[in-house]
């Protein structure tokens, strides 16, 4: 999710907001930025026919797919949790139909009891759930205060040098991004106390919650200087598209970070109750696939499956499509093992894409996941992952889950990280937190203001490469759907040959600051140099299938 405005607002307001002198009142609370966006299905429009640079699905449904016989493919969301009774989401979830309900019996002898619509590895036996975790940088800094605190690197040599090298890696990783949550967390502080106070006056003015822009310049502050630094404060603020909503998500999102991924003192693993750094071969977790924060897992679940004949809500990419839900991420880093188990549940229960909208910066035990991904090679299966909202090159950046193994080769070949792109073609194609890499990002789809499901029967706004995955392995699906006898990587093959291409394209770089604004090739951003097309990529997937008829 991007959060730039956000903390460009806050510590661009703080000064003058300081010189105003406004009163304090208590705080609240985090997540961030969304763009209310002007086609709620623009992801799914055609570049030629709408002139919007979405993936031409409706067009591909209306003149390619009519009357064609499709497949029912099963695509695996891991992630934190999916809202499975959304009213846009019934009759899209899998259902394991070896397993009765309820009977807390392991029915199909998978070593899960009740796994009905999947299963929650960051939960407890006792049917408690994680939400929050540490980031992966605390565990590895706390690790390196247990094991080399006062330890000279100069008396190390082999396995305990190079450990003693990763973890002090991570401890300076550590210490610079707490100490930033700390600085955050002020600064939220103080214009949190500003804002709020200002607020309460405007409201108790205009008796009403929504006042609106106009409402606070038409305010007459008379000699009242605290009124007149409030109207000052608030029409700086919302001039520069302040939403009072979505400040409360970012509010949270700054405490969450700040008590929750840097705090050395919080440890929620104990509600699972197994070793996270042993591969054991041990289940351990519950059922519960929604968990208590399936806000992003129902929005990615929704771009790939939502119902596209109740005219309610939106339209999903893949209409014969099942979720198998895995609920494996917490507000937090994502264990490794928790990550590898959920990618082999999924390949066991027959799930032919798999789609991983996360990542984070150390990955201690990386060989439980690359071990996940080769299992899940041998099984044929497509693994569609998030590129990362970091505004980096991740070809010289590494970010986990990767494709790599310790020796530098490729793990498996259907595996595909996707950027976030935008709804013109021009120079803000790119979104701007999105990750790019001519190397290791395969192309870009639709992932800034991108509207679809959220818990409670709800839809929302939200930006995120976690978005451009799920259009991809929404597409991957529909592929499939259509030509089942094509492979994960013939289907891999057909979205990068596919792609609409625009290599000359001049773009902002996606790390560029507001005033930097430098361009570069859109081409030079991604392996393809294109945006995903859904339209192409079935017409040359009905290429491919052809030729494999003739064989």
């Amino acid at each position: 999710m991007n959060f730039k405005y956000y903390f460009s607002l806050v510590s661009g307001i703080l000064l003058s907001m300081i010189s105003l002198n406004i009163g304090a009142q208590t705080s609240v609370a985090a997540d961030g930025k969304t763009t209310i966006n002007k086609y709620d299905n623009w992801h799914n429009l055609d570049s030629k026919v709408n002139k919007i640079q979405g993936i031409s699905t409706d067009e591909a449904y209306e003149k390619l797919l009519k009357g064609k016989t499709m497949k029912r493919v099963i695509v695996a969301v891991i992630d934190g949790g999916v809202d499975i009774n959304h009213e846009d989401l019934k009759g899209k979830i899998w259902v394991n139909e070896g397993e009765i309900p309820g009977n807390g019996i392991d029915d199909d002898h998978n070593g899960y009891i009740d796994d009905v619509n999947g299963w929650n590895f960051i939960g407890g036996k006792d049917g408690k759930n994680v939400k929050e975790e540490t980031a992966e940088i605390t565990r590895l800094y706390l690790k390196f205060i247990e094991k080399f605190d006062g330890v000279k690197e100069s008396s190390l040599s082999g396995a305990d040098l190079a450990e003693y090298r990763y973890l002090e890696k991570a401890k300076e990783k550590y210490l610079e991004k707490a100490n930033k949550s700390k600085r955050d967390f002020a600064d939220i502080a103080a214009f949190s106390n500003a804002f709020w106070f200002s607020d309460s006056v405007v409201i108790s003015i205009f008796n009403k919650t929504d006042y609106t822009f106009a409402d606070i310049k038409s305010i007459n502050p008379g000699n009242d200087k605290r009124l007149i630094s409030i109207k000052a404060f608030l029409s700086e603020i919302y001039k520069k598209g302040f939403d009072r909503n979505q400040f409360k998500k970012y509010n949270d999102y700054i405490n969450i970070k700040a008590n929750y991924h840097y705090n050395t003192d919080f440890n929620p693993r104990t509600i699972v109750g197994d070793n996270p750094e042993i591969w054991d071969n041990q289940p351990y977790g519950n059922n519960d696939v929604i968990g208590s924060s399936p806000d992003h897992g129902t929005f990615v679940a929704g771009i790939i499956a939502a119902n596209r004949h109740n005219d309610i809500g939106i339209k999903g990419i893949a209409d014969s499509v099942k979720i198998m839900v895995i609920r494996a991420i917490p507000d937090g880093d994502e264990r490794d093992k928790d990550v590898a188990n959920a990618i082999i549940y999924a390949v066991k229960n027959g799930a032919q894409i798999i789609n991983l909208s996360f990542g984070k910066d150390f990955s201690p035990q990386k060989n439980f996941v690359d071990d996940a991904l080769k299992f899940a090679a041998s099984k044929d299966v497509l693994i569609i992952h998030a590129a990362g909202n970091d505004s980096e090159n991740t070809d010289t950046l590494e970010r986990f889950p990767n494709n790599t193994d310790k020796t530098g080769n490729k793990i498996m070949e259907n595996w595909m990280n996707i950027g976030a792109s935008f709804q013109k073609k021009n120079k803000t194609l790119p979104g701007d937190f999105s990750n790019y890499g001519k190397k290791t990002v395969a192309f870009f789809a639709p992932g800034v203001s991108i509207y679809s499901t959220q818990p409670g029967n709800k839809y929302g706004v939200m930006d995120g490469t976690s978005f451009s995955a799920p259009m991809t392995a929404g597409a991957a699906a529909l592929i499939k759907s259509a030509y089942p006898a094509l492979n994960a990587s013939q289907i891999k093959e057909i979205l990068m040959n596919s792609t609409l291409k625009y290599p000359r394209l001049k773009v902002y770089q996606p790390n560029q600051t507001s005033k930097e604004k430098n361009k570069v090739r859109f081409g030079t951003l991604s392996i393809t140099g294109g945006v995903l097309n859904v339209y192409n990529a079935l017409e040359l997937a009905g290429k491919y299938n052809t030729m494999q008829i003739l064989k």
